[in-house]
């Protein structure tokens, strides 16, 4: 006896759907080529698969997803939406296709499976969307995201532990997505390059090798990532203080410090925000730190423009307030994160022209392009870092 794929059903509309049954029960699917639209206080219960090539959105009511014995699937050519969703699915419920969610998302049983290789594909939360109950064992494994939302705790993470990553946005993101990885970002598995953790434009913080998120958002914000016993952060802080968020630049090729506003936790678990960065701007973030404690307040400075040609105008580069720690430390490295200049108790006489022996020096200075500086200030207990531009 073929069991009925719909369990409950409750104001609903239905539109040229099609019921495939196959002699295996594990490939028995529901195909909408049509219309199906869930209206009121609508209860659907789906016990196979699910091939969505019709319209299925602007519903209400609960929609659940339940099998005890087999893995179920969401696929076809249209994005189904939800207003309510529920997940109690032993082997997990996988996407070939995004799903939105307008109300909420419930983690009874089971993953959310979504493969990394395509990170356009997602469960997407939009507008005043949330989700309940994700545990290790209950979450999204892939990518999440956001539609229309300012703040926002992502609920992914790998098959077995929930890592989640929150957004605190300057603005309402139209569009953000997230995905953890337990993975050396030395060797990716889902992405056409590497993120080489020697690459850094501070020499003594150390870049996490066991895990990373990627982020997608257009809109200035801070993030909060946590740590587990398995993260092993003793491999690079001695001390929770120390702790960083940073980020592979996609314009320098280069992991960079991108803060510590604030933390939580001891070292085997525990969480820390960072500051205010532009996620567009970076593939990839991670954990890192000091464990040879060098200043914890990082701050970052203006961008600079800078054209050594004598004419009275932008010729040095001139930090602002300088006076206030004259014992400091300043270095600034090139695109590919070589040191080309440092200087102890800089004094804004940087006129492009390099101090490094490792570095060809040209007669007219620096070759035109990006360079990233940090400025280590001792007598605040204070790290400053920016970009800046070398024009010839």
């Amino acid at each position: 006896m073929i069991k009925l794929v719909i369990t409950t059903i409750k104001h609903i509309h239905f539109f040229c759907i099609l019921l495939l049954i196959s002699p295996l029960m594990a490939q028995n699917a529901v195909h909408n080529f049509g219309n199906i639209q869930m209206h009121d206080d609508a209860l659907v219960a789906f016990h196979i698969n699910l091939i969505n090539d019709g319209i299925f959105y602007a519903n209400l009511g609960l929609c659940g997803f339940y099998n005890t014995q087999n893995a179920l699937t969401i696929s076809g050519t249209s994005i189904p939406v939800f207003y309510d969703a529920e997940i109690m699915v032993d082997d997990g419920l996988y996407l070939d296709i995004g799903v939105g969610i307008r109300n909420n998302a419930n983690f009874v049983k089971g993953n959310v499976m979504i493969a990394r290789s395509n990170p356009l594909t997602y469960m997407n939360y939009a507008n005043d969307a949330f989700y309940t109950g994700p545990d290790d064992p209950n979450k999204i494994d892939g990518y999440a995201g956001i539609t229309n939302k300012e703040s926002f705790e992502f609920p992914i993470g790998d098959l077995n532990r929930l890592r989640p990553l929150g957004i605190q946005s300057m603005a309402i993101n139209p569009v953000a997505s997230a995905a953890y990885f337990f993975e050396d970002p030395n060797a990716p598995s889902t992405f056409p390059m590497v993120f080489d953790t020697s690459l850094k434009v501070d020499a003594d913080l150390t870049i996490s090798t066991r895990e990373f998120w990627q982020l997608t958002s257009t809109i200035p914000s801070q993030v909060t990532l946590s740590w587990d016993a398995m993260s092993q952060v003793s491999e690079f802080i001695d001390d929770i203080s120390e702790i960083r968020v940073m980020g592979w630049n996609k314009a320098l090729d280069i992991w960079i410090d991108l803060g510590n506003t604030s933390y939580t936790g001891d070292m085997n678990n525990g969480t820390v925000t960072s500051s205010d960065f532009l996620p567009v701007d970076y593939e990839i973030i991670t954990l890192g730190g000091n464990k040879d404690n060098t200043p914890a307040n990082v701050i970052n400075l203006g961008n600079y423009y800078l054209s050594p040609n004598s004419d009275g105008v932008n010729d040095t580069l001139i930090i602002e307030n300088l006076f206030l720690s004259p014992n400091n430390t300043l270095r600034i490295y090139n695109r590919y994160g070589v040191m080309v200049y440092e200087m102890e108790n800089y004094d804004n006489q940087f006129d492009g022209k390099s101090n490094v022996n490792m570095v060809i020096k040209q007669p007219d200075g620096l070759a035109a392009g990006i360079y990233f500086y940090t400025i280590q200030m001792q007598d605040l207990n204070e790290e400053h870092q920016g970009f800046m531009y070398i024009s010839n």
